[in-house]
């Protein structure tokens, strides 16, 4: 089974002058429980190189197991560091397609052309796809197969806007991705603020927030072996 992991490369939290990034969370439980089920994994991102990480997300207040056995795994550290281009892949070397989230996909992830024809691609031919928190913005320009947008009619997920606005940045992200979502015809749902929750469609795996990126992922991993 292989599985290819997309970070941002966006690194600036709007006009702010903060720095965002990828959730340090988002990518380390689904790497671990992925890598621990025999997966290979291949991690790219827009730019290539190291993604940035939001600060914010390596707060001792954020931690979790994985966060820390992350700083352990140097091995996997040097993985990070040199992720490959997202131009440079293909989707049909990879059985599932995962993005953690973060507020930096909600910049360089929607208008994307590289990774709309790469999710579009995983579509077509039928293979796993998982977002979770502010990853389900690569999601809200992709077609599926009937040329309408993937996400219409499809049971879905991600950061809430009660959670937004809780982190203070309604005014400063894009655009609110549960709304968006709903606009492009997802079946959105949500449940208490910060709590697990997922939605499984199919192929489409989806999570609300940092907390649901272990279930998402244990869903991909599921999806993986039936196939």
């Amino acid at each position: 089974m292989k599985v290819l992991i997309i970070l941002t490369s966006h690194n600036q939290l709007g006009n702010t002058g903060k720095k965002t990034g990828f959730w340090l969370e988002e990518f380390a439980t689904p790497y671990y429980t992925l890598k621990d089920a025999g997966v290979e994994i291949t991690l790219a991102s827009p730019k290539g190189g190291q993604p940035p990480l939001d600060p914010t997300s390596d707060l001792p207040k954020n931690q979790t197991e994985s966060t820390k056995r992350f700083r352990t795994d140097r091995a996997t550290q040097s993985e990070l560091a040199s992720t490959i281009k997202l131009a440079d892949v293909s989707a049909g070397d990879f059985d599932a397609v995962f993005y953690p989230g973060g507020h930096g996909p909600l910049w360089d992830m929607p208008d994307n052309a590289t990774s709309i024809a790469l999710i579009e691609a995983f579509v077509k031919a039928g293979k796993p796809i998982g977002v979770v928190c502010h990853a389900p913005s690569a999601l809200i320009n992709v077609h599926g197969e009937d040329g309408e947008y993937l996400v219409k009619g499809k049971r879905v997920t991600g950061f809430t806007n009660t959670e937004e606005a809780a982190v203070g940045l309604s005014a400063v992200v894009p655009f609110l991705l549960e709304d968006r979502l709903k606009a492009r015809g997802g079946i959105y749902s949500k449940a208490a603020d910060w709590a697990p929750y997922i939605q499984v469609d199919g192929q489409l795996v989806t999570g609300q927030n940092p907390a649901s990126s272990g279930l998402a992922a244990k869903e991909l991993l599921k999806l993986l072996r039936s196939r």
